[in-house]
């Protein structure tokens, strides 16, 4: 397998031993990922979808990033959230309204 062009990365709120103990996974992360993973391949996207530990940025959860953008999303908890992200992406540009600065 090649390098993908971009590596998005959601956020799963695992901890060292393994349990989910944050925000993001009990506010959907995790069951977004298969939409995301669909919705790559429908668009013909060149990217890689993986879920992560913890991002440490509990308040802004779900967090989605995307690499090797460095771009950082917050409050991605619906699939209008990761239309507007994979939009943007696709556009090249950054969908303003979810943007963690």
């Amino acid at each position: 397998m090649e390098k993908p062009k971009y590596h998005i990365i959601v956020c799963a709120s695992f901890r060292v031993g393994g349990e989910p103990k944050g925000i993001c996974h009990k506010k959907g992360s995790t069951g977004l990922l298969p939409y995301i993973e669909n919705e790559i391949l429908d668009r013909g996207m060149d990217a890689l979808v993986t879920s992560s530990g913890c991002m440490k940025l509990c308040d802004s959860g779900p967090v989605v990033v995307i690499q090797p953008e460095n771009v950082w999303y917050g409050n991605v908890d619906s699939e209008d959230a990761v239309d507007a992200i994979l939009d943007a992406i696709e556009d090249g540009k950054t969908a303003s309204g979810y943007l963690l600065l």
